[in-house]
């Protein structure tokens, strides 16, 4: 079976903890990406998803050019070590109810990994395509 450093997005996007939920979704919007890693100094101190944004901030109504990220961030990073199974970064998602995970080399956060790798991982493993007629 494949390891998660196989499917991973090699590096990732970050913004600073200070940065607005605004600019960090159109940041994200620009990139196309659905998470980006927060920063205080150059330390990784949390990461902030498409869910986040919309559960932690426009559903509450909180005037989002105001919020910063560090306020719906999810902290700790959940990771994941770059050698271990797909199969293991399902488990770990749904165990934890997260759909982005940190990849990690000798503790150090080299890249992302999300339920879409996955999903595009196990669609070259399962049935033939679906063709319209």
């Amino acid at each position: 079976m494949s390891t998660v450093a196989k499917i991973m997005t090699k590096g990732f996007k970050s913004v600073g903890s200070g940065v607005s939920v605004a600019r960090a979704a159109k940041t994200m919007r620009t990139a196309r990406v659905g998470s980006l890693f927060v920063k205080k100094g150059k330390q990784l101190v949390g990461i902030v998803t498409d869910t986040d944004i919309v559960r932690r901030a426009v559903s509450t109504n909180k005037n989002l050019a105001k919020l910063t990220v560090e306020k719906i961030m999810t902290a700790p990073i959940c990771t994941i070590e770059g050698n271990r199974s797909v199969s293991d970064a399902q488990n770990m998602m749904g165990d934890l109810g997260v759909r982005h995970l940190g990849v990690a080399e000798a503790g150090v956060i080299v890249g992302v990994v999300s339920v879409r790798d996955l999903l595009v991982y196990y669609q070259t493993y399962s049935e033939p395509k679906i063709t319209q007629d």
